[in-house]
């Protein structure tokens, strides 16, 4: 049994899709934008954002922003970086975006989690990530008033 031509170019749009995702979670320090990953699998950039959405949930630069912040906290629990110094090293441009899309995903500013972090920086990569995942889609629970 064959699957029917529809089925097929599913499969195909899932392969490219992964193959757009695995570019993302290598390069993601390297400029990348929507076009040039459309571009990388002959695809236009809308077409890539709603395939890329449906997929995965969110559009490509959501994911790339994830990936960027996720190795930004890492570098930041470290503690040997400043902030200007992370937000340059995980590919972005602008320490203003990068901060603000830093809060929305973590719920605190980059320095206020180092601060609060660096005592991490003993506990494996793999258990600290667990830990420290950050929320996507601005979900980051707001700072909460301790009850008197």
């Amino acid at each position: 049994m064959t699957a029917r031509p529809d089925q097929e170019q599913q499969l195909r749009d899932l392969a490219l899709l992964r193959r757009v995702r695995d570019r993302i979670d290598r390069e993601y320090a390297k400029p990348l934008d929507v076009e040039a990953l459309a571009r990388g699998v002959h695809l236009s950039a809308g077409h890539l954002s709603r395939e890329f959405k449906r997929a995965y949930g969110e559009s490509p630069y959501s994911y790339l922003m994830t990936r960027r912040i996720e190795r930004a906290m890492a570098l930041l629990r470290r503690g040997d970086l400043s902030v200007t110094e992370v937000c340059f090293t995980v590919g972005c441009s602008s320490l203003g975006t990068f901060s603000t899309r830093f809060s929305e995903l973590v719920g605190m500013s980059p320095s206020a989690y180092r601060d609060e972090h660096g005592e991490l920086s003993g506990l494996p990569s793999c258990q600290a990530r667990v830990v420290t995942r950050p929320i996507r889609n601005r979900e980051a629970p707001a700072a909460r008033a301790p009850l008197a």
